[in-house]
């Protein structure tokens, strides 16, 4: 059911599918069940299933996306399905359709573009709007962060999620800024945090860019979720299944890199040195030897693909072997009680 506070997107530019001739170059034709484990506005999806593909599942956390996914439906009645969830839950979301297995799984990670452009999501800080940044449109705001962490836990957020070095300054000047007046615009936010950067305030980088993506990726626990989703998508995809993954940012790019890495090779790694444990053989081989990012005429037509990564893994006839997620270069961070 939509959140009553998530309006159906029909005034904003609609989500532009970046890195997508790449996609399909790499692996078309496209064959059997696929997941799509983030829905957008669809594109991925429709891509898909003019593609021959079998069935597509679709997913996304966010219910303002359900009247997109509704034309495919009926587009598509017997080949679409599509859960409003997270895709940390892909594998059980298509098992819950029939399938035990698949042979694709994609993940288009980041905010959409119709995230962006609608003020009322809160998400940029390029357009005035209320602090919220929730895909889901439930559960803890940025609003919420803002106004209610300490010091020392905004500072963590915002320099591990976000690798701002003046984190510590600008949380300072959060704090103080809240005991006169509660934070709850996206223009009040972003003005505070370009004050702290007196020297940098003509660069091409908005300063309050770090901040905002520090604050989205924890009020949506992204990073976990990501995670979560490869682990999942591990489990379900066949043999021979196909993982890829768009990523927009270094650490959600580095975990990415480091679980391919690690799924195709011998985990764990083992010297004479140390005690005998079980090794499992590898349940990834790489698919591309590089990462895959847009070209110039596409970054001309569509800004947003500038940072975009694109890597492909496919999937072997193997153990899975637990991951110790701190090899994945996950943050950890530990939040002490909230503050008023």
């Amino acid at each position: 059911m939509a959140n009553p506070g998530v309006q159906e997107n029909t005034e904003y530019p609609r989500h532009i599918p970046v890195l997508l001739n790449d996609f399909v170059g790499q692996l078309k034709p496209f064959s059997g069940v696929w997941i799509d484990g983030t829905f957008g506005d669809g594109g991925y999806s429709k891509m898909l299933l003019e593609s021959d593909a079998k069935s597509v599942i679709a997913i996304d956390r966010d219910p303002s996306v359900t009247s997109a996914a509704t034309v495919l439906i009926k587009q598509f009645p017997s080949r679409f399905f599509f859960a409003n969830d997270r895709f940390s839950k892909l594998a059980d979301v298509a098992q819950s359709a029939g399938f035990e297995t698949v042979d694709g799984v994609l993940l288009d990670l980041g905010v959409s573009s119709m995230q962006i452009d609608h003020a009322n999501r809160g998400f940029s800080f390029k357009k005035n709007g209320p602090l919220d940044m929730r895909m889901s449109g439930s559960g803890l705001s940025a609003f919420d962060v803002v106004n209610n962490f300490s010091e020392k836990d905004l500072a963590n957020i915002i320099y591990n999620f976000g690798e701002e070095r003046l984190s510590r300054r600008i949380a300072n000047s959060i704090v103080k800024e809240r005991k006169n007046k509660e934070i709850d615009s996206t223009e009040t936010l972003a003005r505070l945090i370009s004050d702290c950067f007196p020297k940098y305030k003509h660069s091409k980088t908005h300063p309050a860019t770090r901040t905002f993506q520090a604050l989205r990726i924890f009020v949506n626990n992204e990073l976990e979720e990501l995670v979560e989703a490869l682990e999942a998508a591990e489990r379900i995809l066949s043999p021979n299944g196909i993982l890829a993954v768009i990523t927009f940012h270094s650490l959600e790019d580095r975990i990415v890199k480091r679980f391919i890495k690690l799924k195709s090779e011998i985990y764990p790694k083992v010297n004479r040195h140390q005690p005998t444990q079980l090794k499992f053989q590898p349940s990834f081989e790489k698919f591309a030897k590089k990462k895959m990012v847009a070209s110039k005429a596409e970054v001309k037509a569509n800004s947003r693909a500038r940072s975009a990564k694109l890597r492909i893994a496919r999937k072997l006839k193997s153990d899975i072997a637990p991951i110790e997620k701190n090899l994945l270069g996950l943050p950890i961070i530990s939040i002490g009680a909230q503050i008023r």
